[in-house]
């Protein structure tokens, strides 16, 4: 018994040994594995380390010329969101701007606001916003909407004193209930705190995708399949082969993930709520389960090389789409939600974002962390028989 257990170890040992080799005789994996992993987390925490953006240019065109619509504004261009770049006489000359990107929104301010304001009646401004980054349409509405909502209190207040009410009683006719406007797990609105975790665990989910199926589509293509185990082991059980493989891309990747999803974000200075402990244990079954589903999906469908290629990069938005970081899983339909979770990369980008972004226990991710140790166990289990399938077909 012991000695059988010795052996199956030394069997393990030996597959490991052999898949190592290979990883690192081969350069695309080397570069896939390796370096993809560790430029791709800096270059878009470099590129959206700012967060927000600020100072938006913007056209107003103010055809009332009352002292109501300049402080309207003046408020504009007060406002973090928003910079009045341009004050136009009228809306031909503020449209050319927004054409030439000089702007990125335009205020209008009809005629009559002044009268309007003036005789408690509703005035309406217009704002036309280029749609081309949401972030422009984000931008326009938050500093509008904030503007709007502090000149509705500032004509509340003086309408309430000019009718004798004024100090704390009018503030309070005007505003009977305050409120705090709270913003939970992303209080700067950032978009690298909402957009990068996600995107990391898809790129550790793609890159590892991508190495593995190259490593079965180069056996596959040069017909030597049966290089995927060694020679010694080819009439021997498949678990062991699967296993062996299977635990090196696991010590190669689990310190390479924890480098993305921790080390890299802790330099950048992003927000992690989340305790390290709980990263690394959610990791751990995530990473496991990408190496099977790559397996089994390199084992049966690389015929050449690169032939997963193109799989990988089609598969990359939907993926990013079917996450439920983009929209909200609860508004999937039924069918693409039970599809996502065919994949690894859903679990995984569910449980990190809370557990990093919101500051969640592994306990309370349980649901995804049961799930991504089931894609392990049900992959593992896809692979080893995607394996025997290979070994009787090249025999045959």
């Amino acid at each position: 018994m012991l000695k059988r257990i010795i052996n199956n170890f030394k069997d393990l040992g030996d597959v490991f040994a052999a898949e190592v080799r290979r990883v690192f005789s081969d350069k695309t994996t080397v570069v896939i594995f390796f370096l993809a992993t560790v430029v791709y987390p800096p270059l878009y925490y470099y590129i959206y380390h700012l967060e927000m953006l600020t100072e938006m240019p913007v056209a107003v065109v103010d055809m009332s010329q009352g002292k109501a619509s300049k402080r309207f504004a003046h408020k504009l261009d007060a406002t973090p969101e928003i910079w009045v770049a341009y004050r136009c006489a009228n809306i031909a000359d503020a449209e050319q701007l927004l054409r030439e990107h000089s702007v990125r929104s335009i205020f209008i301010i009809p005629k009559d606001y002044d009268y309007l304001v003036a005789h408690d009646e509703t005035a309406t401004v217009t704002a036309v916003t280029d749609i081309s980054s949401f972030i422009y349409y984000k931008n326009a509405l938050l500093g509008g909407s904030n503007v709007m909502l502090d000149e509705m209190h500032t004509i509340e207040l003086r309408r309430e004193e000019s009718g004798g009410v004024t100090g704390e009683q009018a503030e309070t006719l005007v505003k009977p209930v305050d409120y705090d406007d709270v913003k939970l797990y992303n209080p700067s609105g950032g978009y690298a705190s909402y957009f990068i975790p996600a995107l990391l665990m898809l790129v550790v989910h793609q890159t590892l995708f991508f190495g593995i199926c190259v490593l079965c589509g180069d056996a596959n293509e040069n017909r030597k399949a049966l290089r995927l185990i060694p020679p010694r082991l080819r009439g021997r059980s498949v678990y062991r082969v699967t296993m062996g493989r299977g635990l090196c891309f696991m010590l190669i990747y689990f310190p390479i993930t924890l480098l993305d999803l921790w080390l890299i974000p802790y330099i950048f200075g992003m927000p992690q709520l989340g305790r390290p402990t709980d990263v690394m244990l959610l990791v751990l079954p995530y990473v496991i389960a990408i190496t099977c589903f790559a397996m089994t999906m390199g084992n049966i469908f690389a015929r050449e090389r690169l032939s997963m290629l193109l799989c990988c990069l089609f598969f990359s938005v939907i993926l990013f789409f079917l996450s439920g970081v983009v929209w909200p899983q609860s508004n999937m339909p039924r069918f693409w939600l039970i599809l996502s979770y065919l994949f690894p990369s859903t679990p995984g980008i569910q449980g990190f974002v809370r557990i990093s972004s919101m500051g969640a226990t592994l306990a309370q991710v349980r649901g995804e962390y049961l799930a991504l140790w089931i894609q392990a166990g049900v992959y593992f289990v896809t692979a080893c028989l995607s394996l025997r399938f290979i070994k009787k077909f090249k025999r045959q």
